[in-house]
């Protein structure tokens, strides 16, 4: 009898961290808050629940986000730590930062100038803010026959060759590429590929600009 197939591993899909989404986000917030006070204070949950009168069984589940305090408790707990209520839930809202996340070949489609076809960027991270701090894009180059313009562009710019080989221009210099390889420079000096080696070539090239770029 044929060995049963296992069924085909699904794709990593990316997790909801927005506090809207999570319930015990806050809980987990303030008990992390709680905590990181009272050890500034050197206070053992002992002397934190002899300050507070809350018992130290529930000062632990407070801490470890296991509970919703009530409000009373948290006023306590604030007084005990020396601060107010409000310092336990400072910066919840924007605790996680920003994130963009980009799936296997999800990344938006870029057409740059000069660029014929064989040569696809996809762009793995937008900013919509009035300036760009860097791009990344993931590039792929597939026609040997394609001839490339010479490149210029404000900050600097980082490559790592995934795959392939290239022989890759900047200024006066040509570097030979293969995987593994990295190479950074100012991007305001001419740039490019000189010869396509072997394909398919893949690399990751990130942008990075200065503030006033």
């Amino acid at each position: 009898m044929p060995a049963a197939k296992k069924p085909p591993a699904k794709p990593a899909q990316a997790v909801s961290t927005d506090p809207a989404d999570d319930p015990r986000a806050l809980d987990r917030h303030i008990g992390s808050t709680v905590h990181g006070l009272r050890m500034q204070c050197r206070l053992t949950i002992t002397d934190l629940a002899r300050l507070s009168g809350l018992s130290p069984g529930m000062l632990s589940k407070i801490e470890n986000g296991q509970v919703s305090a009530s409000l009373d408790s948290l006023r306590t707990l604030a007084r005990a730590l020396g601060v107010g209520i409000a310092e336990l839930m400072q910066d919840f809202e924007s605790a996680a930062g920003e994130v963009q996340y980009v799936p296997k070949a999800g990344g938006l489609e870029v057409i740059r100038r000069g660029t014929k076809k064989g040569h696809t960027y996809h762009l793995l991270y937008s900013n919509r803010g009035p300036h760009k701090p860097f791009e990344p894009f993931l590039v792929t180059l597939t026609d040997e026959s394609e001839v490339f313009p010479a490149f210029k562009h404000e900050g600097l710019e980082f490559l790592h060759i995934l795959e392939g080989r290239i022989q890759y221009r900047h200024g006066n210099q040509i570097f030979m590429l293969g995987p593994g390889d990295s190479l950074t420079f100012d991007g305001k000096v001419p740039h490019g590929p000189e010869q396509l080696v072997k394909l398919p070539i893949v690399m990751l090239a990130v942008m990075v600009y200065t503030a006033n770029a």
